[in-house]
């Protein structure tokens, strides 16, 4: 399977699983690092609309502002960089992730906003909380803050309520797609 190049300008969705499902997150210690390694590897290079870790999974919605070339070295870093940690940590060694992580080109601004809102409630879809926007590892309490995020990632939050056109649009698609059910909604995966 080729791989979707990552061109400068446009949009993504990026995810991936540990392999074989596995755990790529044990610890609040580990979602806390990967943050941080999302932060010093994707800084300048990508903007990220929206990001959610989970045990076996993560998401982000990102767009690419670098050329393709540093932007996939730079994903490369980042996950390498969380591999060799982890398994230190873990006391394990081999992959962690499947395969390389995979990338999906958004062409329409729905479709974005969908993500956008899929990826904050994830925690809630897959049975971690009750409630998504209580969730730590979300980009989502970061967007609606009114003061600037002292979070370890920095979020497009302007684009992002501009996608929606306003911080209340934001909110309420949110939960509108809640109570419809979360499970019952076809997200373009």
């Amino acid at each position: 399977m080729k791989l979707e190049k990552l061109e400068q300008g446009c949009y993504y969705h990026i995810y991936n699983r540990g392999i074989n499902a596995g755990h790529i997150f044990k610890s609040d210690e580990n979602k806390c690092y990967f943050l941080k390694l999302i932060n010093k590897y994707l800084t300048n290079k990508v903007s990220i609309l929206a990001y959610c870790l989970m045990g076996n999974h993560y998401h982000m919605a990102v767009q690419v502002i670098q050329e393709e070339q540093k932007v996939t070295q730079s994903f490369s870093n980042l996950f390498n960089a969380y591999a060799k940690a982890f398994n230190k940590m873990h006391n394990r060694t081999g992959s962690l992730f499947e395969k390389h992580f995979k990338r999906i080109r958004i062409q329409d601004t729905k479709y974005l906003r969908n993500l956008i809102i899929y990826i904050n409630t994830n925690p809630e879809l897959h049975g971690i909380t009750e409630d998504y926007k209580s969730y730590k590892y979300s980009s989502y309490q970061t967007t609606i803050s009114i003061q600037n995020s002292t979070d370890l990632v920095s979020i497009a939050k302007e684009e992002v309520i501009n996608l929606f056109d306003d911080l209340g649009n934001f909110e309420y698609l949110h939960e509108q797609k809640r109570s419809l059910g979360l499970d019952k909604l076809n997200w373009g995966q």
